[in-house]
């Protein structure tokens, strides 16, 4: 009679190290809670333990019966856990670190803790969103980024943001330059996605680049062009004898 091993590996304790697939190091003073909720979700449902931080409403894992699936369903946990801390920095951790929590208490601790007082955040974010101009990024990409973040704390706090009001917000912001683009992105019917304004700005940018490298390229052959020695070189050296 043959013995049947269960097999107990499991993508998760695979992990080396979660920090190459969770790139953002989570603090309380920044703004990038929605990014390492994305990031270590992704990250979760892609090693089979997303049931270990969010309750899921169908295809979950069912409840561990025998001794040895709650051992696995421990250990696969532990993991978890260690993940989140290995993805905040040392206030943060120092704050949700509990004895004998679970990975999802965890993660409940810090959602409460970004997502609490949600309607004053989302006063305060709105007033950023709402005054955020191109005048204060030296980019297309960096005055964009900007204003997708806003957005994405918004939705994270219950105050999402229609992609009509982005467009508007990210024309109305734009610097004086830019408003030849400007007035075509707001008069198109449709109003184009964010995305698509995005890259119409970005190429504008590019145009701009162009120009003034070729400006500085006429100016400085009109230099030496109206310097002689620059353009034929030194004059020659008087013959001897």
């Amino acid at each position: 009679m043959t013995n049947k091993k269960s097999n107990t590996f499991h993508p998760a304790l695979a992990v080396k190290n979660i920090k190459n697939h969770v790139t953002v190091v989570l603090g309380m003073d920044n703004d990038q809670y929605p990014l390492w909720v994305a990031l270590f979700t992704n990250h979760a449902k892609s090693n089979r333990v997303l049931h270990h931080i969010i309750t899921l409403k169908t295809g979950g894992s069912k409840a561990p019966e025998t001794a040895e699936e709650k051992e696995m369903w421990e250990v696969l946990d532990a993991t978890v856990l260690q993940w989140i801390y290995a993805t905040v920095n040392n206030d943060l951790l120092e704050t949700i670190v509990e004895e004998e929590s679970t990975a999802m208490e965890c993660w409940n601790r810090l959602r409460d803790i970004f997502l609490d007082n949600q309607n004053s955040r989302a006063v305060t974010l709105d007033q950023e969103f709402s005054h955020t101009s191109m005048s204060d990024f030296s980019t297309v990409a960096a005055y964009c980024q900007r204003l997708k973040t806003l957005v994405d704390q918004l939705k994270n706090v219950g105050a999402p943001v229609s992609n009509t009001r982005l467009v508007f917000q990210l024309v109305s912001g734009l610097t004086e330059a830019y408003n030849g683009v400007g007035t075509i992105i707001r008069q198109a019917n449709p109003l184009p996605q964010f995305y698509h304004a995005r890259s119409m700005l970005t190429l504008e940018e590019a145009g701009f680049a162009k120009s003034a490298a070729t400006t500085a390229s006429q100016a400085m052959y009109a230099k030496s062009s109206s310097d002689g020695s620059s353009i034929l070189g030194p004059p020659p050296a008087p013959s001897k004898g």
